[in-house]
């Protein structure tokens, strides 16, 4: 959270969206990342490291927040994400409590609400309890400190935006949008957040998780050489649905389906996907500038996206990153991450361990020593305990930057998949790609868009 951490190299892109604005490519939350590759100065010798420790930010991340000011935080979407995130935040700190929740559904405000009263003893009063598409403005309007945000990705967006208009701190889940336009909306509302000294983390859970922070240490000071490229997984089973039930209308169905739903979720690649894709870009200091991929819908039961894609991705140096997604059940599964670099590699997979190019294990790290040294190990937490501590010591971090690349970067997989041709960065993030239904309303809505992408033409 040092203030010499911030790196003042921009990179500029223009938007059609944010006439006249600057869309910044963040890396390092408090910090934002230059357009060259971050590798070793030609001259400086083989063991030379990629970034001098002090220009890139390294999260400070004992077992609770430090005790200061009160704060009061809201949390809109109380589904199990927003549920485990409001238990998270009441976890990281002393002195923090919630006193208002937003959703769609009652059910949904009620459940969070017991749990709190039953797990924390926190009373959420009736009147503080707000239920509908604008239950978000309700929320912020009332008397908090931070926002906390896990409703469907499409939400998070606008409710980003309208949270830094009246100067909250932000808790997003991620991914933090699911087409252009929120993109934009993002950056815009990222630039407002820093200009207000607003803290602003996101869900990206693994830039609050020692082992890849340590791992991140390890490739800046040069372990593995220059990064030449990697590949990253999340294949796993089939993930949950719902089957429509008789007193559901065509909205209530998708919202509590959303996890199947392209314009709820950006499918897959871009809601849980991120995480990996996230990686890369995060430990690179690169942005995806190309991107060819393909895609299949095989299993899914409910919704219109796909069960797994496939993308290679073009970085802005020109090496190559490989992204590979699944969610289908009886296949192999493997969620983690590869980078070869120059003098060796790194992979997360099983732990997180650097070889040289013989196949050594130079570097592992020790799970078991911060299992001794530390109480607190889940990033869930970890990451509260680091906003907080950024609000209460007023030295601000902003992650929603930084995670805009990384969505970008599944949103242009995702719809160089559905329409098999190549994506670029510079023509996305320009582009009047919008998800929005056009009859969004809390009922009855007309299904016939909802359909399963078909890439290229048919004979």
């Amino acid at each position: 959270m040092k203030k010499e951490n911030n790196l003042t190299r921009r990179s500029f892109l223009k938007t059609s969206a944010v006439a006249g604005a600057v869309g910044v490519i963040g890396t390092g939350s408090a910090g934002f990342l230059s357009s060259c590759s971050g590798g070793a100065e030609k001259g400086k010798g083989a063991n030379a490291p990629l970034k001098e420790p002090g220009s890139y930010y390294i999260p400070e991340l004992p077992d609770m927040a430090a005790d200061g000011k009160e704060l009061k935080a809201g949390v809109v979407g109380c589904g199990g994400r927003g549920s485990g995130a409001a238990i998270n935040f009441l976890n990281a700190a002393n002195g923090v409590t919630i006193v208002a929740l937003g959703d769609v559904f009652q059910d949904r405000v009620d459940s969070l609400a017991d749990r709190l009263k039953t797990e924390k003893n926190i009373d959420i009063p009736v009147d503080k309890r707000f239920v509908g598409l604008d239950a978000y403005k309700q929320v912020i309007d009332s008397d908090i400190d931070i926002l906390i945000d896990a409703t469907p990705p499409f939400f998070r967006a606008e409710h980003f935006k309208y949270g830094v208009e009246k100067n909250k701190h932000c808790f997003l889940e991620k991914p933090i949008c699911v087409d252009a336009t929120g993109y934009r909306t993002i950056v815009a509302a990222a630039k407002q957040a820093q200009a207000k000294n607003l803290s602003v983390v996101t869900g990206t859970q693994r830039h609050h998780q020692r082992s890849y922070v340590e791992s991140y240490k390890q490739i800046m000071n040069g372990a593995i050489g220059e990064i030449t490229g990697g590949t990253v997984y999340w294949n796993q089973s089939m993930l949950w649905y719902r089957d429509r039930q008789p007193a559901w209308n065509d909205f209530e169905f998708m919202v509590r389906d959303w996890v199947n739903w392209k314009w709820l979720s950006g499918d897959h690649i871009v809601e849980q996907h991120v995480h990996n894709i996230d990686v890369f870009t995060w430990f690179s200091g690169l942005k995806p500038v190309h991107a060819v991929g393909f895609g299949s819908r095989q299993r899914r039961v409910t919704g219109d996206q796909y069960d797994n894609f496939s993308v290679d991705f073009t970085m802005e140096n020109g090496i190559h990153m490989h992204s590979m997604c699944r969610q289908i059940d009886g296949c192999a599964n493997n969620v983690s991450e590869f980078i070869q670099g120059t003098k060796g590699s790194w992979s997360s997979n099983g732990n997180h361990v650097i070889k040289d190019l013989a196949g050594n294990v130079v570097w592992e790290y020790d799970g078991e020593a911060e299992k001794t040294n530390f109480k607190q190990t889940d990033p869930y937490t970890l990451e509260h305990v680091n906003l907080i501590n950024c609000i209460r010591s007023n030295k601000p971090i902003e992650l929603a930057s930084e995670t805009a690349v990384s969505n970008m970067g599944a949103i242009m997989g995702r719809e160089s998949a559905y329409t098999g041709q190549a994506t670029t960065w510079d023509a996305m993030t320009a582009s009047q790609l919008e998800y929005t239904p056009a009859d969004l309303n809390i009922g009855k809505m007309d299904m016939s868009g909802f359909t399963v992408p078909v890439p290229g033409s048919a004979k």
